[in-house]
């Protein structure tokens, strides 16, 4: 086990030691991506096996959001004193325990309970992802590394609900999260084995996330990081409807677009290191800006399978490298409170996914699909122009 402190100067090469301290906290994010992801592909039979509505039981994944959102903007202040390899070993600790609880839970009420600790367990990893990757690589490698660490939600998004839907069906949704389980110890095993000792700074407490907001532009880019993530999601969340309704797919062509986009998203997340280290304003300019050419496409010449399918896909590869490079921006604009900063950017995104299924909802309502499309185009135009205009990219 490596016990030295972490980190490396400037320039300096990464010891194949820190690399696996990396590949663990994809391994932690993986995991956690997952079992936030499974709910989605086994509401139906968790809901009959508990006994209650559809409705009742995808509180599951509103009581994780809830959490999440409140942790990441306090965990930072509430373990300052606390060494970072065992903050985060305590983090994917709950994500077994929360899958454990989950796989033997009578009736609602305990289940939510366990989704409860799997929001702290994810807000918290979170929020200390980027500041932990800061301190297990040089500061060149940093994009390098945070790419790494979000390939764990790429193959998450990419392999959770098509493989929950599958082995719930065939072996019971129970048994799929004890299969998470088993995953999240796997994870706490290498994270034990790989991640060195980070001491705690001890600077940061509550009133520094406020302190970080007044800094010049730095407010001007947690919006931005919400008008992406709200653009994005409320896209993504009506994906289904939209091939339903204007593609004109059934299951089977859902399940082969999704796929499709789940692997570009995969692809792209592999390509924002190299692009980033080239060039960050770049990256985060440009991704916002093919989403906007992209809806105003599906939504003025949507209908044709190969032709949505193949901007999903882009759509997919663009949104990739979203995550990667706003995390390598706070690292550059808050290298100092990287952890309150991390706190802030989790924060806007459980908010976005919450803001974009909610607005998008009533849009869909009033204007389907094609609708929801429109409105996020124009918030990620207007997320382009405030990255042109505001964003510091120092």
């Amino acid at each position: 086990m490596t016990t030295a402190t972490a980190a490396g100067p400037a320039g300096a090469s990464a010891s194949a030691g820190a690399w696996w301290a990396v590949l663990s906290m994809a391994l932690g994010v993986f995991g956690l991506v997952t079992a936030e992801f499974l709910p989605a592909s086994l509401l139906t039979p968790m809901a009959a096996d508990l006994g209650v509505t559809e409705g009742l039981a995808g509180q599951a994944v509103t009581a994780t959001a809830a959490v999440g959102l409140v942790t990441s903007l306090v965990i930072a202040a509430a373990t300052r004193r606390l060494d970072r390899r065992y903050v985060l070993l305590g983090f994917t600790g709950l994500l077994v325990a929360s899958n454990l609880l989950v796989a033997v839970a009578p009736d609602l009420g305990l289940l939510i309970a366990a989704r409860v600790l799997l929001g702290v367990a994810l807000g918290g990893f979170w929020t200390m992802s980027a500041a932990t990757v800061m301190r297990l690589v040089p500061e060149a490698m940093v994009p390098k590394a945070l790419s790494m660490v979000f390939a764990g939600v790429s193959a998450a998004t990419v392999a959770a609900a098509p493989l929950g839907s599958f082995l719930g069906d065939l072996l019971g949704w129970r048994m799929v999260f004890l299969m998470a389980a088993g995953l999240g110890l796997l994870a706490f095993m290498v994270q034990f084995a790989t991640l060195p000792r980070m001491a705690p700074t001890g600077t940061t407490r509550l009133g520094t996330l406020v302190l970080v907001l007044r800094r010049p532009r730095i407010g001007a880019g947690m919006i931005a990081v919400l008008l992406v993530f709200t653009g994005h999601f409320a896209v993504f969340t009506y994906l289904r409807p939209f091939l339903e309704t204007v593609t004109g797919v059934g299951i089977t062509g859902i399940s082969a677009i999704l796929l499709g986009f789940g692997a570009a998203n995969f692809v792209g997340t592999g390509l924002a290191g190299p692009l980033i280290a080239r060039n960050l304003k770049a990256v985060l300019l440009a991704m916002p800006v093919l989403m906007v050419a992209l809806g105003l496409g599906l939504v003025w010449f949507g209908g044709s399978v190969a032709g949505d399918a193949a901007m999903l896909a882009l759509w997919g590869m663009a949104f990739g490298a979203v995550p990667v490079a706003w995390s390598t921006w706070l690292t550059r604009a808050v290298p100092d409170e990287a952890e309150s900063a991390g706190g802030l950017i989790v924060a806007a995104i459980q908010l976005a996914i919450a803001t974009g299924a909610a607005a998008g909802g009533l849009i869909f309502d009033a204007n389907g699909a094609t609708g929801v499309i429109l409105a996020a185009t124009l918030v990620l135009a207007m997320a382009a122009l405030l990255i042109r205009a505001r964003v510091s990219f120092a």
